[in-house]
């Protein structure tokens, strides 16, 4: 087991919300949200950078809607661009070397084996599902795919074409429950008033045209492309992605739900507990042990929990009381939190 230290991201608790109703009927996908399915699906909010407000607001709006029937979760998403551009054709590419569109996803929110999804504007899809972080050891299984998959793609301009009037490109993409479910508590889709963990990346590559075609700008320090920008949904305060604890919660409901959300008291102290289990990381990195109880953890911040503590020479579990006493919150050195129903 890798117990290296764990970066703690420098972010306020507030990942954002989404309530996603049911969809009205089929969806015959083109790339194109302005259709009827689409018309009772609110837009998220305009994405930030991935460290929120310790970076400048991106200079190119992404936006995103979601809907949800018995059969499917539905995405579509619009991404301003004026350089609409891709090159990777292959399936299962990196394709965030392209500039791309992301969507991720933890159904029980333990932050273990959750799903990673991308797309270019040529429609090529990379999915994989994480077994834990990769600061927990991962790893990424790039051999599993949303067998059922539908995705489309809409160019509101000319893909690779710099002379061309380019506005937006748009995506849509139908994932089955079918294999969202693998995943998900009591494997099964979710029912109304439940919410899932999600949140969504667009790559963004610093491009210039060389000979009619675009490519990345490069550093002439390093002889390699500028740093990929990357915007997101819920910010996370630290460049990645892959901090399931602070996706946003998607709760899924119907045409009449309130948009109202509020976070669950369990919620909070899932993310005291996540801190400390950040800072445990970090204390053995340091000190080759485990610290016995939160005491060396605590640093400045305030506390509503006092976790029990316990620890061997290469483990650590925290434990402290759901909300309302009926149940045990838990967390270990690999970052798995889980619930334990007290007898």
């Amino acid at each position: 087991m890798n117990l290296s230290g764990v970066p703690e991201p420098k972010i306020e608790y507030a990942p954002k919300h989404y309530i996603c109703r049911r969809a009205a009927g089929p969806l015959e996908l083109d790339g194109k949200l302005d259709k009827p399915f689409w018309g009772n699906a609110a837009w998220t909010e305009d994405f930030v950078d991935i460290e929120g407000d310790l970076r400048p607001k991106p200079a190119k709006q992404t936006r995103v809607k979601m809907l949800w029937d018995d059969e499917y979760m539905y995405f579509g998403a619009e991404l301003i661009e004026n350089q609409i551009w891709a090159t990777l054709t292959e399936r299962e590419s990196v394709i965030f070397y392209d500039n791309d569109f992301e969507i991720f996803i933890d159904p029980d929110g333990d932050t273990h084996q959750y799903y990673e999804f991308e797309i270019n504007a040529l429609n090529t899809v990379w999915d994989l599902m994480l077994v834990q972080p990769y600061r927990d050891g991962g790893p990424p299984v790039n051999g599993w795919d949303i067998r059922g998959l539908k995705t489309a793609v809409h160019i509101d301009g000319e893909l690779n074409n710099p002379e061309a009037d380019n506005r937006k490109w748009s995506v849509e993409v139908a994932i089955p429950w079918n294999i969202l479910k693998e995943c998900a508590p009591a494997g099964r889709a979710p029912i109304k008033g439940e919410f899932w963990r999600v949140n969504f990346s667009r790559v963004e590559w610093q491009a210039e045209v060389r000979d009619g075609k675009y490519e990345k700008v490069i550093n002439p320090e390093t002889g390699k492309p500028y740093p990929e920008d990357n915007w997101v949904w819920s910010p996370m305060g630290i460049i990645n992605m892959h901090y399931p604890e602070l996706w946003g919660y998607v709760v899924f409901g119907d045409a009449d739900s309130p948009d109202a959300f509020e976070l669950p008291q369990d919620e909070r102290i899932k993310w005291e507990l996540r801190k400390l289990y950040y800072r445990q990381r970090n204390y053995f990195e340091a000190h080759g042990e485990f610290a016995k109880d939160i005491g060396p953890l605590k640093g400045s911040d305030a506390w509503s929990i006092e976790p029990a503590v316990e620890t061997t020479r290469s483990l650590f579990q925290m434990s402290a009381p759901s909300a309302d006493g009926t149940a045990l919150l838990c967390i270990r050195q690999d970052g798995k939190l889980w619930k334990e129903e007290r007898k």
